[in-house]
């Protein structure tokens, strides 16, 4: 080899190789429990060479763990896997290697595989390093799982993220990763749920207390509710409030300031100092402006219009309870709420299997709603229909919206009911699916009718359905 030719080659950098060793031994871990020794030794030999605590290639210590003892490497996880782009095109090697270790923390402690029964502290210490793994993505814990919203940063848009993962290339674009990670997440998590022996864990009040509540573990509650009592039944009644309750606070930040309809001019101001238009009033009296006396002489105060035009909106509200569609319930009872106790809105629930309940007596209340619903069955939507139709009485001032994913036994005579609806002039909007992740199949052949309709389904997260309801009620 001649010395022309051996200066092509590049020398092998250090830090790839580090970067490397973290990264098969985090594949090794993920697909096989057992320690591979050499890769553990090399691991271990780089966190400690870049000064990082060995904790954190034991998968037994959460992350939470791992940051109380070392709280300046908190901000460190935060969008540490979150896409960014590149702001010259080179690329710190050393830092990549720092974030392939924290990085590798937090997806071997979501990711690998928990055997045997699973108790309430490992489910909780799950919850948690699942939501570091979201805050690493650029989301707010809770959000890729179901529940609690927020804004994520990560899957807006492209970018690449100089984080490297492999033989010299730089990180895909985990955005558009990142709706695929929300499903698996929410797997695992009901997985993990299933494998608790969860009565036993609600009837005592020290374990109850540490399960966090979730759409898997809520879910499981409600399958499960009619055959608790006494204290397991009081301690899964609070789970599910406490869900309730925060993402209902959640929902109602995107649904305030929905009801603000037009300025009704028909009705004069009311002549108080507080509507006083000062601006108008000013620009309107100029002509009797003084330049002798530098004085503007006003003989017309001008007030702001304040009285809104408000015409009552009925919302008609049908889930389907069946299995399949539980996240859907859980979402779109709270949110019925929500518009419930909104001024000038009339809502009615209705809830169905293969029988229909109408659970707008309850329907401002979604934990009493939720507490009334019978998860699982078949699916029959004509019987959902017949409780429908009557509530339409002013079509062109109702809404009505369709939660399913269409499988359903007498499909021509309930589409047929739903296209009578859209033509009557009511608002028709079939939904497949309001999760936090989006997932969920529909029925391609009333997919396909809807869409020839006019009225095509929504399937996605939840501000979907709340940008469409908005958009009907204001």
């Amino acid at each position: 080899m001649t010395e022309q030719t051996a200066g092509r080659i590049p020398a092998p950098d250090p830090d790839d190789n580090r970067r490397q060793v973290l990264y098969w031994r985090l594949l090794a871990r993920l697909f096989d429990p057992e320690e591979q020794a050499a890769l553990e030794s090399a691991s271990l030999a780089v966190v400690e060479d870049i000064g990082l605590p060995a904790a954190l290639l034991d998968p037994g210590t959460s992350v939470d763990s791992v940051v109380q003892r070392h709280p300046e490497l908190a901000a460190e996880f935060d969008g540490l896997m979150a896409p960014e782009p590149e702001e010259d095109g080179t690329r710190d090697r050393a830092a990549e290697v720092r974030r392939a270790a924290l990085a590798s923390k937090v997806l071997l402690n979501v990711f690998a595989p928990l055997p045997g029964t699973v108790t309430a502290e490992q489910l909780a210490r799950w919850q948690s390093d699942a939501g570091w793994l979201e805050r690493a993505l650029g989301c707010r814990p809770g959000e890729l799982r179901g529940g609690r919203g927020g804004v994520n940063r990560a899957g807006a848009g492209g970018g690449v993220s100089p984080t490297g993962t492999g033989v010299g290339g730089p990180t895909p674009d985990l955005g558009r990763l990142i709706p695929e990670i929300g499903p698996e997440l929410g797997s695992i998590e009901a997985g993990l749920v299933k494998r608790m022996h969860l009565r036993e864990v609600l009837a005592d009040p020290q374990l109850a207390a540490r399960l966090t509540p979730s759409m898997s573990l809520i879910e499981q509650l409600l399958r499960d509710k009619n055959n608790l009592s006494g204290v397991a039944l009081a301690n899964a009644k609070a789970l599910i409030r406490r869900y309730v309750d925060e993402v209902t606070e959640v929902l109602r930040t995107q649904v305030e300031k929905a009801t603000v309809g037009e300025l009704d001019r028909s009705v004069p101001p009311k002549r108080v100092f507080r509507n006083l238009d000062l601006d108008r009033t000013i620009w309107k009296n100029l002509t009797n402006w003084d330049p002798e006396e530098e004085r503007l002489y006003v003989d017309r105060l001008y007030y702001r219009h304040t009285s809104r035009k408000t015409t009552p909106q009925r919302l008609i509200v049908v889930v389907d309870q069946s299995g399949s569609m539980v996240d859907s319930m859980v979402n779109c009872t709270i949110l019925a709420s929500i518009f419930a106790g909104l001024p000038k809105v009339d809502v009615h629930l209705i809830a169905y299997d293969t029988q229909a309940l109408d659970l707008t007596p309850w329907a401002h209340d979604p934990f009493e709603t939720l507490l009334r619903t019978k998860l699982g069955g078949g699916t029959d939507g004509t019987v959902a229909m017949a409780l429908a139709q009557p509530k339409i009485a002013e079509p062109r001032n109702t809404v009505v919206v369709w939660i399913s994913d269409f499988y359903e036994w007498r499909t021509h005579e309930l589409f047929e009911s739903m296209a009578a609806i859209h033509r009557s002039g009511a608002k028709f909007i079939p939904v497949g699916s309001v999760t936090s992740s989006g997932r969920g199949s529909v029925n391609p052949w009333f997919r396909e009718k809807f869409k020839d309709l006019g009225t095509p389904v929504i399937s996605g997260h939840i501000k979907k359905l709340v940008h469409e309801l908005k958009t009907f009620l204001t």
